[in-house]
């Protein structure tokens, strides 16, 4: 029997290298996009709903906001998939950028939380279309195996750098928050959709929506002119290109491939919602009986106290200065607004922190990927890398560090990020190498749209749900962080267990196309 000849690798030329940076951008701001609910989430209910953590109306807007976007993301993304099988990658990337730049933008003028809902739908919708295409599409533009796991591997790296600038941008905006300009609906409008509160106006979480159109703008104005991945055209061409079927991913030769593969990015996407974007709301919150704030670990409070002792002082150094009166009435005025808000915004700092910390552990973990993707010899043994050590971690991360130290914390969320984000490039490597090329955008659709966005973002009502068996005279933030480390105990688990099951791909993309 003849051996299948390997494609040899190949210098990449300008076009290659810009279809490369491209892709990494777009896979940055992708997730850029994603992770700023984890940080807009508190502040955006406690404005447009009037309720904090541990209030069940907090909890129902939690559960909302996270499963829903994400449901329409999976759905309306798995149709995405169909048609980048179906219309070609490039004219998908172009569309789906359009569409989350835009309504990400528009999220930002939300006057009440069910206008927040739809934007934030319509954001993932495109977020999830163009991952699945750009993944598709870098596949196919190297058909070397060990060249194109170099590169999906160190561009999907990317992400968690769009990770990083995410934390990094809201916490820019929330130390600036007191200078800030208003947020206007435009008059014409506000019959329609309603107006800002004059406090509300001036919100980082709004100032953090509106940025997602910022990055999307070099994406919108070169992808158009990028070429059309060459395997998919010239099958297109020939007319040899099969019609896409989602069905046919339940074929006899592939089901279990399917099936595994869904369930175990299910597994993922359920620690990386369900518990690790649930750290912002572990750092405060108001007891929902006494609306006193009240913190779960003793540096937040501490810090806070700092903060509004400072102001303290700098109000009473402006009382006693010789400044123009009107001069002197607006600072203090400015000052006293700042200490009105420091205990809201003192712990959104610190989740900007620790979103920062966690986001470093996930690029560690997205490069140490790259790096042993081509050293590990089966990919079984490539996830084992990663889900063994996080087994043990993350439940000790949220049920220990996340209730008993700032600092512990910030140590447990690194290597939480560092096992459980790794996982996402390790699928991004994996799952064009078992589909064949007529379905290999569908394929992956299937996988993280069902399993990531439907099923793993439904760990975020297991969260919710232990958190409200937990004893009600724990604070908020403490049920909430050992119920976060049940949930990532039992996937980890579960994602362990199904890794027995996952079928090995052959060398190269060519054996099914």
């Amino acid at each position: 029997m003849s051996t299948p000849s390997v494609a040899p690798a190949r210098r990449l030329s300008v076009v290659d290298w810009l279809i490369v940076s491209l892709a990494a951008l777009g896979f940055a701001f992708d997730i850029y996009e994603l992770l700023m609910l984890q940080f807009v989430l508190r502040p955006a209910v406690v404005e447009l709903v009037g309720v904090d953590l541990g209030h069940p109306d907090f909890n129902y807007w939690r559960q909302m906001l996270f499963f829903l976007p994400m449901l329409m993301g999976g759905f309306f993304g798995l149709v995405g998939g169909y048609l980048t099988d179906y219309l070609g990658r490039r004219r998908m990337l172009t569309f789906s950028i359009l569409l989350y730049a835009f309504s990400a933008f528009f999220a930002g003028f939300s006057t009440n939380i069910y206008q927040l809902l739809v934007w934030r739908s319509l954001t993932l919708v495109g977020v999830c279309i163009e991952f699945v295409a750009a993944v598709a599409w870098l596949a196919e533009l190297f058909p070397n195996p060990r060249q194109r796991e170099q590169v999906l591997g160190y561009t999907q790296a990317f992400s968690s750098v769009g990770g990083l600038l995410a934390a990094a941008v809201f916490g820019i905006l929330v130390s600036v928050a007191a200078t800030l300009p208003a947020v206007q609906i435009p008059v014409i409008l506000q019959g329609l959709v309603g107006t800002i509160s004059e406090a509300g106006s001036h919100a980082p979480w709004r100032y953090m929506l509106m940025s997602g159109v910022v990055p999307a703008l070099p994406l919108i104005l070169i992808r158009p002119f990028l070429p059309e991945s060459p395997t998919w055209l010239k099958k297109k061409q020939e007319g040899t290109l099969r019609r896409p079927s989602v069905l046919q991913l339940f074929s006899p030769e592939l089901r279990r491939t399917t099936i595994v593969t869904t369930l175990m990015v299910a597994c993922g996407y359920g620690v990386a919602l369900g518990c690790i974007q649930q750290v912002p709301q572990m750092l405060s919150a108001t007891d929902p009986e006494t609306k006193q704030r009240i913190y779960g670990m003793p540096e937040v409070g501490q810090s806070v106290q700092d903060a509004q002792a400072e102001l303290a002082a700098r109000i009473a150094e402006v009382e006693k200065s010789d400044r123009p009166a009107a001069d002197k009435e607006r600072e203090l005025n400015r000052l006293r607004t700042q200490l009105r808000a420091t205990p809201q915004l003192v712990p959104q700092g610190l989740s900007s922190t620790a979103g920062k910390i966690q986001e470093a552990g996930g690029l560690a973990g997205r490069f140490m990927l790259a790096y042993l993707a081509v050293i590990v010899t089966t990919r079984r043994r490539l996830h084992w890398c990663f889900v063994m050590p996080g087994l043990i971690v993350a439940p000790l991360a949220f049920a220990y560090g996340a209730t008993t130290s700032l600092n512990l914390l910030y140590i447990g969320i690194f290597l939480v990020g560092f096992f459980t984000v790794a996982q996402f490039s390790f699928w991004g490597n994996y799952l064009p190498l078992v589909y064949p090329l007529h379905l290999r955008g569908t394929g992956e659709s299937f996988a993280a749209n069902v399993g990531g966005r439907i099923l793993g973002t439904s760990a975020v009502m297991g969260t919710t749900f232990i958190e409200g068996l937990m004893p009600l005279d724990l604070p908020p933030t403490t049920r909430l962080a050992y119920a976060a480390a049940i949930v990532a105990g039992t996937l980890y688990i579960l994602n362990f267990m199904l890794s027995f099951f996952l079928p090995e791909p052959g060398d190269g993309m060519t054996a099914h196309d």
